[in-house]
């Protein structure tokens, strides 16, 4: 989805500019740029399970040391 946006005869470049970013703003593209800057993508099933499976590990790890005194 390109915006063009052509310089008109005897036009000066500040009032290009105010046209173009007039145009950016109405068409919604700034918008939904900013909005996918900072968007992560989702964690796969197998990472999750993973994740899972490690957490439980090391609780377990921390509760036996916890048994044994050690922590």
């Amino acid at each position: 989805m390109g915006i063009i946006v052509k310089r008109r005869d005897g036009e000066q470049p500040m009032s290009l500019i105010y046209r173009f970013t007039k145009k950016i703003q109405q068409s919604g593209v700034l918008r939904e740029a900013k909005k996918r800057r900072f968007s992560r993508r989702r964690v796969t099933r197998n990472k999750r399970h993973d994740s899972a499976i490690y957490k439980a590990g090391m609780s377990a790890k921390i509760l036996k040391e916890r048994k044994q005194g050690l922590i």
